[in-house]
């Protein structure tokens, strides 16, 4: 069902390492053309193209792709009682560890009257994506809107597909979910479309354009932000997820096996992959995960998962080669069974789970974390959804006369080594003299 990849008694550079890290790239670039595309048609002819789309990709047609209030109030007020308990739980957790990605504002004091603040200013409205295709995730209401929330956004579009079965209508756990938190702005739409709608904004549905899109789902809706990245600000590509299990001779098969498989029971195209320095793990998981896998519920997307380009295990030498072929693949989630796991090694990743008690389903729903993670390898230059996801930093420069006085003479020097001696005019223009009444007449320079 996996595949072994045999790395042991190789030395690999790290751009070999690059190439040798299983990936489905030609379902990327289908899907970057793909939604391109969809984005383009949304952008072209607003709600029309949404509603063609719906009953393509949805089975859906004639249904509210703005939310009706009512349908929202229905959604909380017949929530499971036992998952509103478990959603709340989240969103307490979540709201707690969010809050301490918030930085505090900082003033830095270069001298008397020399003052640069470092402040924190949230965007103004956010457009948050929640997928529900093969599966339902009121989670990922939790994960989007709390930290927006913390952050201090102040307007809120939610967008999710609709649902055949219900009539169109978002899942009304995912709609519970949201009127739970607040939201009240909520689309039903999915897929690369919904990402365009909100980028480009709907005037018929009366969907203004947002200033930030994240949210996770399939690798069309990652493409779709990379289509409307320089329109709108957008999180990392959080598209068909990943596991990357780093083991030893220590580690637990049973567990590997069941770790790989929940994340395979996301999408075909999720990628499962174990690396491993010990040829009997790697034996015991493979004879675990087929049986394991045969038996849960979604069986056959678990199967082409795990047997696509994408999973895989790797065998190395030692724990130096894992740590490398980890930091290589920067997986959007990381698992170390290992009996000294030292995170501290492994510096790209999405997040990283230590130990068998934390397993990815812990962060998926109530370790407190976030589980919007970059895909793709991009952790190894991106980050995943916090509250400073939805922060600008921004620099406040407060100088008095004297304090510019000061570095009147340097910033002449450099504006006139750049040939910009307009730049030196707007600082010496300020000591060539002010009429009586302004503040500095009275000490020209």
């Amino acid at each position: 069902m996996l595949r072994t990849i045999d790395l042991r008694g190789r030395t690999l550079s790290p751009a070999e390492l690059l190439a040798t890290v299983p990936r489905a790239a030609a379902a990327r670039e289908e899907a970057l053309t793909t939604a391109a595309h969809i984005v383009d048609d949304v952008a072209a002819r607003g709600e029309a193209a949404l509603r063609e789309q719906a009953e393509r990709f949805d089975r859906v047609t004639e249904h509210d792709i703005r939310v009706p209030a009512a349908h929202l109030d229905e959604a909380l007020a017949e929530l499971d009682p036992d998952v509103r308990a478990a959603l709340e739980e989240s969103i307490q957790r979540v709201r707690e560890a969010s809050a301490a990605q918030v930085p505090a504002p900082t003033v830095t004091e270069l001298g008397p009257g020399a003052r640069v603040t470092q402040r924190w200013q949230p965007v103004r409205r956010v457009g948050l994506y929640v997928p529900g295709g093969k599966a339902v995730y009121p989670s990922s209401v939790v994960m989007n809107v709390v930290p927006a929330q913390v952050a201090g956004v102040s307007e809120i579009a939610l967008a999710s597909p609709p649902q055949s079965e219900f009539g169109g209508r978002v899942h009304p756990v995912i709609l519970g979910a949201a009127k739970l938190l607040g939201v009240t702005e909520v689309y039903a739409m999915g897929g690369a479309g919904a990402i365009g709608a909100l980028a480009h904004g709907v005037p018929a549905l009366g969907l203004e354009p947002v200033d930030v899109v994240t949210g996770p789902g399939n690798n069309f809706v990652a493409a779709a932000k990379r289509a409307v990245a320089g329109i709108v600000g957008t999180d990392a590509e959080a598209g068909a997820t990943e596991i990357l299990v780093v083991a030893d001779e220590t580690a637990d098969a049973r567990l590997v096996a069941a770790d790989l498989i929940s994340q395979a029971e996301h999408d075909e195209q999720a990628s499962a992959v174990l690396v491993t320095t010990s040829e009997r793990l790697a034996d015991d998981v493979l004879a675990d995960i087929g049986p394991r896998a045969a038996a849960t519920r979604h069986a056959d997307r678990v199967a082409a998962a795990l047997a696509g380009p994408q999973s895989a295990v790797v065998l190395v030498d030692d724990l130096a080669a894992a740590t490398a072929f980890s930091n290589a693949y920067a997986p959007e989630h990381l698992e170390l069974h290992l009996a000294d796991p030292r995170p501290a090694d492994f510096v790209h990743a999405g997040a990283v789970f230590v130990g068998p008690d934390s397993p990815v389903s812990l962060g998926d729903y109530l370790a407190g974390s976030n589980h919007v993670l970059p895909t793709g390898g991009q952790a190894r230059y991106s980050s995943g959804l916090s509250a400073a996801t939805f922060l600008r930093p921004q620099q406040v420069i407060e100088y008095d006369r004297e304090a510019l006085a000061v570095v009147r003479d340097a910033i002449v020097t450099l504006a006139e080594a750049e040939a910009l001696p307009a730049h030196g005019e707007a600082i010496t223009v300020r000591f060539a003299g002010r009429p009586a009444h302004e503040p500095g007449a009275e000490n020209p320079a």
